[in-house]
């Protein structure tokens, strides 16, 4: 038997605005939501019935890349048109991008994408396996999500 991601969960400080970002932005679908005071959430879908990711109001200020969690959430384009899309919506959203445009995962790779941060601050990539040859690469070696 062997493991497999089940849905990722993410602590949001306005659900209201993280579901906004998460739903109209990059297309999640809103599959069930808890309204209660002080237990709002929100589980989101990628098409099927089943949770990619959830969303809890459980967070006070800002999110902090300094402390142990989560580094990073990466999702996967089909391409790297693709990937140009969301980023137009993106920056149509207002999202604040540690780099401009879509850059390689490392130098001379064909994998890249963009690297930018939820309402939150949490650190958020959209990427391609292959599309991205000839883009820039943050850091000569290193890997590029590894280091925003």
């Amino acid at each position: 038997m062997s493991l497999r991601t089940g849905h990722v969960g993410l602590n949001v400080t306005d659900l209201d605005r993280s579901l906004a970002f998460y739903r109209d932005v990059l297309g999640f679908t809103l599959l069930a939501e808890g309204k209660e005071e002080g237990r709002r959430y929100a589980f989101l879908g990628d098409g099927g019935d089943q949770p990619v990711l959830t969303l809890w109001q459980q967070a006070e200020g800002a999110y902090d890349a300094g402390r142990p969690g989560l580094h990073h959430l990466a999702f996967a384009a089909e391409s790297v048109e693709r990937v140009r899309e969301y980023e137009s919506a993106l920056r149509a959203h207002g999202a604040d991008f540690r780099h401009e445009g879509v850059v390689a995962h490392r130098e001379g790779a064909a994998s890249g994408g963009i690297f930018f941060h939820d309402p939150d601050g949490i650190r958020l990539e959209i990427s391609v396996a292959e599309g991205a040859e000839g883009a820039p690469a943050p850091h000569e070696s290193a890997p590029t999500c590894g280091f925003f």
